[in-house]
């Protein structure tokens, strides 16, 4: 398996089932850390809505919440999906995981590695910082919180790996 791809990490679903990322070989990804109680948690919509967008092909967004950033993931399990199927949730909700410091899962650790991951360097500065992956599973582009999941540059980033991938 290719050391510069995500699909040599397991991560346990919100739900505790084991999955391993090579499940989502051929989808290009958002993976977005999440947390209920943020001045960005009204992008929980816009991930719905962006996911709605590209239905039918081979996009997945990927949601892990995360307590790291001002505590502002104070739920738990069953409580963090409960909350976000207020806004209609259509996308894999993961376990609340940290996603900075020495204690990040290796997941977070590889995406934030430029070393690890060979093309990018940005650690999670706060809530809903994404990551954009090509259906080879590799990291190409990130994007702070402050971006919307439906913004203009990342739905051209997503058409455009859909389109390039497709050949």
């Amino acid at each position: 398996m290719d050391s510069k791809s995500i699909y040599q990490f397991t991560v346990e679903k919100i739900d505790g089932d084991v999955v391993n990322l090579s499940q989502y070989k051929n989808k290009v990804l958002l993976i977005v850390n999440t947390a209920s109680q943020c001045g960005f948690t009204p992008q929980l919509q816009d991930i719905v809505d962006l996911k709605k967008e590209f239905a039918g092909q081979d996009f997945e967004v990927l949601a892990f919440p995360s307590n790291d950033f001002g505590q502002q993931e104070p739920l738990e399990g069953a409580a963090i999906e409960a909350f976000c199927h207020n806004y209609g949730n259509n996308f894999p909700l993961f376990e609340k995981i940290r996603v900075r410091g020495p204690h990040a899962h290796p997941l977070y650790q590889f995406l934030a590695d430029k070393k690890a991951n060979g093309k990018v360097n940005a650690k999670p500065r706060w809530n809903f910082h994404k990551y954009l992956i090509n259906k080879q599973g590799e990291v190409v582009d990130f994007y702070f919180p402050f971006t919307k999941p439906t913004s203009s540059k990342i739905k051209k980033s997503i058409k455009r790996l859909l389109a390039a991938d497709a050949r």
